[in-house]
């Protein structure tokens, strides 16, 4: 058995268990931070191997205590799960070197809640089985309630709280849904139900198709599609700089379940199921999409503004996925990464921006002197032109993509809601650069200059690593969408996982 497949789970939670046991004051922050970035290095070995192994289109199956995968915990590794792991590695290294560079001795135990919520992420991205999937949901969750509230205090504690509310009734539905499906189909296995689901019997059909629509509320309510998307703009505004940056991959584990699921339980073989959900997934995805803008616009503080952009993505992937065609599926999965890069690097440089306008922070409508504001600008610029879809970054690459492959009987509304929602992101962003670097405030000839901020050199790199991934994905965009492409294929013909997984599962051995 390939053990590969597991280590990109056990890798971040032997890193988790290490930090804690290095927490001790005698240890220091440096110590913490080597266990940190060995664990970081370790995976990043794992995930380049898996990647590379899972390239060519083979599906790795690990199941745990060899029990049958209906009995026991599969878990699976193909193209997208790959792709997912290495999205998320990548997001993590810039995330880690902020922290780095003083924040982590602010938050109590943040490395170990760090690498906890990479367990999470990289679980979610791994299993075969849906119970297990709500397990690694809510080790990543609890690892974002303690991210998000180390070291906080006043609103950032009760906007934290609204978010643990939120998300514990999420997760209360989540397994509600669970007993259902189990109750109804007998399998929490994702290959074995897709059998099962294409066989549902006339008189359990109104059961199961309520059950999966609660399931799929969940996943959209994790990945902040309208109307349930209202608790993600302060959760995340409101997150240090580091965390919110990791945030942005969450909302992607919602859509990763959406995919997955839809891909595997609602194909042509789904029988009366075939196809379920896709209609108003896609229409809720267009009206996300035209909220999330005018959200942008009309932002009054730049870190809202960009928790907007994450609903922004998130409402085009949504679309993407709900479509479904082979190129709209893989320009949606090219758009995945950039959106989560981009979104990442905007909460970075705000940072950069709030901490160099003293009392005004990031808010927009306040004029305040920004001592050495070039740096900031600069990157500034950069991002807004990569998320807001502009030539010749990626985001454009993606979102072109994305249109040019939209079948004929949703062009005209799909190619208004991005055309108008990149339109407003536009403004959106061009008010808050004037704002922010072009106006200045009167002189007071009494006042004393202001102090220029410090800038730590790590906190630019991390940012300009982000930024770099955005352009990387543009010079390289030829090979990575003939990946994504392969992605899309494997997805659409979900018997070859089905098979696999069934071909790797042992005999259950009699005494």
């Amino acid at each position: 058995m390939n053990h590969l497949v597991i280590l990109p789970i056990l890798v971040p939670l032997l890193g988790a268990a290490l930090s804690l046991f290095v927490e001790h004051r005698r240890y220091g922050p440096k110590v913490q931070r080597s266990v940190a970035w060995t664990a970081m290095a370790a995976l990043a070995v794992v995930v380049g191997l898996l990647f590379a192994q899972t390239a060519g289109g083979d599906i790795n199956v690990y199941l745990l205590g060899d029990w049958p995968s209906r009995l026991g915990i599969a878990l699976v590794a193909d193209r997208l799960s790959a792709w997912m792991l290495l999205t998320t590695l990548l997001l993590a290294i810039p995330c880690l070197m902020h922290a780095c560079s003083g924040w982590d001795r602010r938050a109590p135990h943040f490395h170990a809640l760090f690498q906890f919520q990479l367990v999470g992420l990289n679980g979610a991205f791994l299993t075969g089985d849906i119970f297990n999937l709500f397990v690694f949901f809510e080790v990543m969750l609890i690892a974002s309630y303690g991210l998000l509230l180390s070291g906080g205090r006043g609103l950032r504690m009760r906007i934290g709280l609204h978010y643990v509310v939120f998300n514990v009734t999420a997760s209360t539905l989540f397994l509600i849904a669970l007993g259902l499906l189990y109750a109804s189909l007998g399998s929490l296995n994702m290959a074995e139900l897709s059998q099962r689901i294409a066989e549902v019997p006339a008189s359990q059909l109104t059961l199961v198709k309520a059950t999966i629509g609660l399931l799929l509320l969940v996943f959209c309510a994790k990945a902040a599609l309208m109307p349930l998307y209202l608790w993600l703009p302060e959760s995340y505004a409101r997150a240090p700089a580091a965390v919110a940056a990791l945030f942005a991959i969450m909302t992607k584990v919602g859509l990763y379940a959406v995919l997955r699921v839809q891909m595997l339980w609602f194909g042509e073989d789904a029988g009366a199921l075939a196809g379920y959900g896709r209609d108003w997934l896609l229409w809720a995805g267009v009206a996300t999409l035209v909220l999330g803008g005018l959200g942008a616009l009309a932002a009054a503080r730049l870190r809202v503004l960009i928790s907007y952009l994450v609903i922004v993505s998130a409402a085009t992937l949504f679309i993407a996925f709900a479509v479904g065609t082979p190129k709209v599926l893989s320009a949606g999965l090219y758009y995945l990464p950039h959106s989560s890069f981009v979104a990442a690097a905007l909460f970075l440089i705000a940072d950069l921006i709030r901490r160099r306008r003293g009392g005004a922070s990031d808010r927009k409508e306040v004029v305040a002197p920004m001592p050495g504001k070039e740096t900031p600008a600069v990157l500034f610029l950069i991002g807004a032109v990569s998320v807001a879809g502009l030539p010749p970054l990626s985001g454009f690459l993606a979102k072109a993509a994305l249109l040019a492959g939209m079948p004929a009987q949703y062009t005209g509304a799909v190619w208004t809601a991005v055309l108008a929602s990149s339109l407003l992101v536009i403004m959106g962003l061009t008010r808050g650069g004037i704002r922010l670097f072009w106006r200045v405030p009167t002189p007071d000839p009494d006042a004393p200059p202001p102090r220029k901020a410090p800038l730590r050199r790590i906190e630019l790199y991390a940012a300009c690593l982000l930024l770099a991934y955005g352009v990387g994905m543009a010079v390289a965009a030829a090979p990575l969408m003939r990946h994504t492409d392969a992605i899309a294929a494997q997805l659409l013909q979900p018997g070859d996982y089905v098979q696999q997984l069934r071909a790797t599962t042992p005999e259950i051995r009699q005494p």
